[in-house]
């Protein structure tokens, strides 16, 4: 398969696309012998141990946000990607349960915004938890319509990514979740990244079938900092590339828990999301643990036990789909945002830069958005 994927790729013409359809195709599926799988740990010629900064984070900061002392994570960079680092899940045990449920009961509610409110109401989007509570926790077994969790495609919180022009803005701006910023804090410190501020997130909410198309985050203002990105659910495989298309990419899963950090100069590379995939055994213990945070919690942890009811429609839900987190910082010190933004997101010419819900790469821009499209997600 290494032979056949490098095959692939030997031409050098939009490398990154050629590989993209590679593992995006299901007739017949591809060969993923050649995907890093960095769950197993073991170095290689192109995996290599990432120092982090334990010193950065203490046990007691780490346990807050439902994560390991940093000196027990497993963390990787790749040869030939200064800046990129992987750390496989460093939650603890039962802890990511708090943050699915942070993602798919409290991260969409007003005043963030969503793919739903680009053709539905606000009072119609307000509650999008509540309304889909009854038909996911009770199915029938009948084919019904999707519930609003279910249509649910990205969420932006913070400064709201603005889909059309490509840009931020200081007039489209909500409060950054406190909790979400203090695990971004503190992981981005442990990676070398102190000071961290966390200033904008896209939330990514991937079907089976859904697929990030190719493309660069380069909207915010200040490059020096990190893009970090947060997996849970099902696996995916993810396309890292070089600064052109010509760059043939770097095949990886992502598992549930697994953590991304893209700095310096892998921080303005192509990468893309062909393929969504069940997870494997030994990593599907997330349907089992959403109750399994004990009392043994500190006083001022943030993460907390979810209730049987609310992990009941997680579980459920998690149990197809995958939800996928980036969190940005948008201005550097001193920065401000320019009176007359100006698109700055680079992505396949006539194409938004989201997962394709069964419509070819060419179509995509060209499509009429629907509330039930995988459309415009952004993921780090």
């Amino acid at each position: 398969m290494v032979r056949m994927a490098a095959a692939v790729v030997e031409s050098g013409e939009d490398a990154f696309r050629k590989m993209f359809k590679f593992y995006k195709k299901r007739n017949p599926p591809p060969d993923y012998s050649a995907v890093i799988n960095f769950s197993r740990g073991a170095p290689s010629d192109k995996i290599v141990p990432a120092d982090l900064d334990s010193a950065a984070v203490s046990d007691v900061e780490a346990a807050r946000v439902g994560l390991r002392p940093v000196r027990d994570w497993r963390a990787f960079s790749l040869q030939g990607y200064p800046g990129f680092i992987f750390i496989s899940n460093p939650f603890l045990s039962g802890s990511q349960s708090y943050w699915v449920r942070q993602c798919l009961k409290i991260y969409p509610q007003k005043p963030n915004i969503c793919n739903l409110d680009m053709h539905m109401s606000p009072s119609d989007t307000e509650d999008i938890w509540g309304k889909s509570v009854h038909a996911l926790s009770s199915p029938t077994g009948k084919k019904e319509p999707k519930t609003l969790l279910e249509r649910l495609r990205w969420v932006t919180l913070g400064y709201h990514y603005n889909w059309d022009t490509k840009t931020y803005s200081a007039n489209s701006y909500t409060p950054f979740p406190a909790d979400l910023h203090l695990l971004s804090l503190q992981v981005t410190a442990a990676c070398g990244f102190p000071g961290f501020n966390s200033e904008a997130g896209i939330l990514n909410y991937y079907r089976p079938d859904s697929s990030l198309g190719i493309h660069v985050d380069e909207s915010e203002l200040d490059h020096t900092r990190p893009l970090l990105s947060f997996s849970f659910g099902q696996s995916a495989i993810f396309l890292l590339g070089g600064t052109c298309r010509q760059d043939p990419p770097t095949a990886m899963y992502m598992h549930s828990g697994d953590m991304m950090l893209m700095s310096g100069q892998s921080r303005l590379l192509y990468h893309a999301v062909p393929r969504i995939l069940p997870a494997p055994q030994g990593h599907t213990t997330l349907e089992m643990e959403g109750c399994s945070l004990t009392s043994s919690l500190q006083e001022d942890a943030v993460v907390e036990p979810v209730s049987e009811e609310d992990w009941a429609l997680c579980s459920r839900y998690i149990h197809n789909s995958r939800v996928n987190v980036t969190v940005r910082q948008v201005l550097g010190p001193g920065q401000s945002f320019p009176e007359t933004p100006s698109p700055l997101q680079r992505t396949d010419t006539g194409q938004t830069d989201g997962p394709h819900d069964g419509a070819a790469d060419r179509d995509h821009g060209k499509r009429k958005r629907s509330s039930s499209d995988s459309v415009d997600p952004v993921e780090t």
